[in-house]
């Protein structure tokens, strides 16, 4: 029906090699620099992200701790009830 994206033009000159994605290895080094770069990068993401779902999580207790204490029937309120 056509040519894909990387085929549109025939260029004279140009070599391209690649390896088959079966001969790769994905997970080479995973282990072995994969896991310190993890703990690499939360420790510099930490102090920007969890400050502001510390707070969140402090004002989402607070509203719904406030919300049941008004759901609460006032016992004052039917004390005269017969």
């Amino acid at each position: 029906m056509g040519k894909g994206f990387g085929e549109l033009a025939h260029v004279r000159g140009i070599i391209k090699y690649s390896l088959s994605p079966f001969e790769q290895r994905a997970f080479a080094g995973a282990i072995k620099y994969g896991v310190p770069n993890l703990f690499r990068r939360f420790r510099g993401q930490v102090l920007r992200v969890a400050p502001p779902f510390i707070i969140g999580y402090m004002v989402y207790q607070t509203v719904e701790g406030r919300h049941t204490q008004l759901m609460r029937k006032n016992p004052t309120d039917f004390e005269n009830d017969e």
